[in-house]
């Protein structure tokens, strides 16, 4: 009895040291483990000789335009254009009843030469009063009224031959020629219409296309920009030369069209914080018309600039930063100045430099002052694996953006 008893509290035993070690085992299972690192993909800043660019919105201009207005009263005889094509300076385009003024003119030449006759005896009887005054036998009375009707008569024939002038300028504004080449507007009013009646009547317009202007705003921060960085001597355009303009429509990809600036307002507006620029255009083809819509771009520096993929910069309330990974594998956060757009890359005037490894992939991972385990990749091999085929025959536009500028001193500005 006494080794069944035994037996029992040896099997006992052993049971609650095996429980006792499998909670033991069971503690030490649930001891926490700290995660790995999260991964990310981190590239060096590349540095070359870059041309940033500022956008603006704009409209364009015509670089001439005339309305075509009556100067004198009268009906309308003719019109002598096709409405909306081509006239040359000098084209005859209306007609307003000459006949009239004709008359006029020679009613004028008429006058005319009734004061001159006039004009003439006045000078004879003068001449004879002033001989018989001379020989004591007139009276200084006589002689100074014959002087003042001489005076009176040469003031007439001046006053004739002004009245002449006019009706001829007259007679000259019945047949209106086009002041300018360019393509001209509908007639505004039919023949057989007054015109000239107590206004200058509208008839048409002419807008010249060979040359268009776009005018654009630029905010006060870019002028003050633009001057300080064009007094060190960094802007494409050195100081007193003509900056290069590109323009493109709403419907044209790109900017394809090449100009240059050729005047600045003299003045902010201080509404609106604006100055007004404007460019010329070439315009062979007359794609460009006058009131569309014009998207302008103009180079802004040109220099050696530091380069990082556009996806690593990121936006919080404090500004523009990207994430830099240093020797221990720590992130920190750096605060940059960015520039403009090249390709892919994005300019960064300060923040970092060629040296530094900046996170390009996990982005939404990497905490700055936490660790990370990088991936050090290249700008070639990361632009190798973002590219996607184009359709044949494309023409990416971030490539025609980041295409070399022209010198500036190539278009010669016109105006």
């Amino acid at each position: 009895m006494a080794v069944t008893t035994s037996t029992a509290c040896a099997t006992r035993s052993a049971r609650g040291a095996l429980l006792l070690l499998a909670a033991l085992a069971a503690c030490r299972g649930n001891t926490y483990a700290p995660p790995p690192p999260p991964e990310v993909t981190i590239v060096q800043p590349t540095q070359q000789e870059v041309t940033t660019y500022s956008e603006f919105t704009g409209h364009t201009a015509s670089t001439e335009a005339v309305d075509i207005r009556a100067r004198v009263q009268g009906f309308l005889e003719s019109i002598n254009f096709v409405p909306g094509t081509d006239v040359t300076q000098g084209d005859l385009l209306f007609v307003i009843e000459p006949d009239l003024y004709q008359a006029r003119v020679d009613q004028a030449q008429a006058n005319l030469q009734s004061a001159e006759a006039q004009a003439q005896a006045a000078e004879a009887q003068l001449a004879i009063t002033r001989a018989i005054f001379e020989r004591n036998a007139g009276s200084r009375t006589d002689l100074v009224t014959k002087t003042q009707a001489r005076d009176q008569a040469a003031a007439a024939v001046a006053q004739a031959r002004a009245n002449l002038q006019v009706a001829k300028l007259d007679l000259s504004y019945t047949h209106i020629y086009a002041p300018i080449t360019g393509r001209i507007d509908r007639n505004l009013v039919d023949a057989g219409n007054l015109v000239g009646a107590g206004e200058s009547t509208l008839l048409a317009s002419i807008v010249a296309q060979d040359r268009i202007y776009a005018y654009f705003d630029a905010s006060e921060r870019d002028l003050l920009r633009y001057r300080e960085l064009n007094r060190r001597g960094q802007t494409v355009a050195a100081e007193g030369q003509h900056n290069i303009a590109y323009l493109g429509l709403a419907t044209e990809e790109g900017y394809p069209h090449l100009g240059a600036v050729d005047y600045s307002s003299n003045r902010v507006n201080p509404d609106t914080g604006t100055i007004e620029i404007r460019a010329v255009f070439p315009n062979p083809d007359r794609v460009l018309l006058p009131g569309l819509f014009a998207r302008v771009r103009l180079p802004f520096t040109r220099g050696q600039a530091i380069l990082v993929p556009d996806v690593a910069i990121g936006t919080d309330q404090g500004g523009r930063f990207v994430l830099v990974v240093d020797e221990n594998d720590v992130v920190q956060q750096r605060r940059v100045q960015v520039a403009g757009l090249v390709d892919t890359m994005r300019a960064v005037e300060t923040g970092v430099t060629p040296s530094d490894w900046v996170v390009v992939n996990g982005l939404q991972r990497a905490r700055p002052g936490a660790k990370v385990k990088p991936t050090r990749t290249t700008v070639a091999q990361l632009a190798g694996a973002h590219q996607s085929p184009a359709a044949p025959g494309a023409t990416p536009s971030a490539a025609r953006a980041a295409s070399p500028a022209p010198s500036p001193a190539a278009p010669s500005p016109a105006g």
